[in-house]
């Protein structure tokens, strides 16, 4: 089976961790993050000091992300960031995080991607997403709850909000968590990225053609307001009208994006996925060691874990959306969103930070160094 558009044997994907990241830029990428960053100053859209000493919120590392993806065209990219900007206000999309309802925040999490608490190989968080949970009569359900109506200010539906508190949950929480673990081959460089598994087994083409305007408004959206946050995307459990499917589906996406996409037979699935992902954080289901299963809560790795010191009788985090605030030398986790009227504001843990300017420096002295993914034998994608 071949699908024109996908990934396959051959293709470099363009800004693969950690190349176009902090500390792996050549220098007409860093003289373009300058002009950048002087651009959205003076226009107002950009100020690290104004994001309430959040760490890894808005930074440089943020500012690259609409940079790889417009290819290090400055113009693009500051067109796209000030449409986010735009969107983020007239959505309010901080606020949404910290004031989101707890059981609507849960009950958006197990319908989309989640994280299993584990990386891959280069310190990504790993994602899993089985798509045959949003399923007629579940989404049906969800609208009802959550109410299909735009939000006063856009024309963004309420039942996209919350999908995108859980992007908001990846780049505020899981992100800056994996960043400051320094059990990865490039420790001074900001993780901004993901490693996801989409499972589409059990998935029927009556299912794929009623979700299709969901999935088309929902990536859409993620691409343009929340660009190059994807690593890269393994799409298992394919079935045989799966070709039809994904004439649609690469329409909704840019040139880089599908770079990222790889498409597995059953047969190669395992082996291809330990390329990428250690076994001991690939779930059981997947020909891993992981006890995770869809729905539940992340199962933190020992490498992530250990860089924890627990506040009170927190043993684990709870439900519900959490970022981290920056100290002067170390970072605390900030639960937030509400349980009926209440909001939550509270100190789960902290995290002891490390000297990323001197990794940094350490990291742009070996720039020369071979960034390329892993090589996969031929047999490995379909494509």
């Amino acid at each position: 089976m071949k699908f024109s558009g996908a990934a396959h044997i051959g293709d470099i994907v363009e800004y693969g961790f950690p190349r176009g990241h902090l500390g792996h830029l050549s220098s007409d990428e860093e003289e373009a993050l300058s002009t950048f960053k002087e651009l959205c100053i003076e226009n107002g859209l950009y100020d690290p000091i104004s994001a309430g000493g959040e760490f890894c919120h808005r930074d440089d590392a943020l500012l690259l992300r609409f940079l790889r993806a417009r290819r290090f065209n400055v113009p693009d990219a500051f067109k796209q960031f000030q449409d986010t900007e735009q969107w983020r206000n007239a959505n309010e999309i901080d606020k949404l995080y910290n004031t989101i309802d707890l059981e609507r925040y849960d009950e958006t999490r197990r319908l989309y991607p989640q994280w299993t608490g584990r990386r891959d190989r280069r310190g990504l968080p790993v994602y899993v997403f089985e798509v045959k949970h949003l399923n007629s009569k579940t989404m049906s359900a969800y609208e009802k709850s959550v109410g299909a109506t735009a939000h006063a200010s856009s024309k963004t539906p309420q039942k996209l909000l919350g999908l995108f508190a859980l992007y908001e949950n990846l780049t505020r929480f899981v992100m800056p968590l994996c960043t400051v673990a320094t059990d990865r081959k490039y420790p001074g460089t900001p993780i901004t990225q993901s490693m996801n598994i989409v499972d589409i087994s059990g998935v029927s083409l009556t299912m794929f053609w009623n979700l299709r305007s969901h999935m088309q408004d929902a990536s859409v959206l993620a691409t343009a307001h929340y660009p190059e946050t994807l690593g890269c995307i393994f799409i298992i459990g394919a079935p045989s009208f799966f070709s039809t499917v994904w004439g649609w589906i690469k329409r909704w996406f840019d040139p880089i994006t599908t770079s990222k996409i790889f498409i597995l037979s059953h047969h190669d699935m395992k082996a291809t996925l330990e390329l990428f992902i250690d076994p001991a954080n690939i779930p059981k289901k997947y020909g891993g060691e992981l006890d995770f299963e869809f729905g539940q809560t992340p199962v933190l790795d020992p490498g992530l874990k250990d860089a924890l010191q627990w506040e009170g009788s927190y043993k684990d985090f709870p439900p519900g959306p959490i970022y981290w605030k920056d100290k002067d030398d170390h970072i605390e986790a900030i639960a937030v969103g509400s349980v009926g009227s209440k909001e939550r504001d509270e100190i789960i843990c902290t995290v002891r930070k490390v000297d990323y300017d001197s990794r940094l420096a350490n990291e742009s002295a070996r720039l020369t160094e071979t960034t390329t993914p892993p090589k996969m034998s031929t047999s490995a994608l379909k494509n």
